[in-house]
């Protein structure tokens, strides 16, 4: 998945990508110890999506948080 098509995916749309990757990884690793995985490159291409995912994610959390006001600060008497 390419980082444009996810920048313009809403939060909640990518926790729940990040949701479904977590799940397929899973799934991945308990196929590939079971020795019936088809191809082991799947493993690192979802590894590789999901850290994609997160790093969006993250990246939009942080600009949520700095388009925030700031709270006023409390004046002592």
């Amino acid at each position: 998945m390419k980082p444009a098509e996810l920048r313009e995916m809403s939060v909640e749309e990518l926790a729940r990508k990040a949701a479904e990757m977590r799940e397929n990884l899973f799934n991945l690793k308990i196929r590939h110890a079971a020795g019936t995985l088809d191809s082991s490159a799947d493993l690192g291409n979802t590894k590789r999506d999901l850290a994609r995912v997160m790093t969006i994610l993250t990246q939009k959390a942080a600009s949520v948080k700095a388009s925030a006001p700031a709270p006023a600060a409390e004046k002592k008497a």
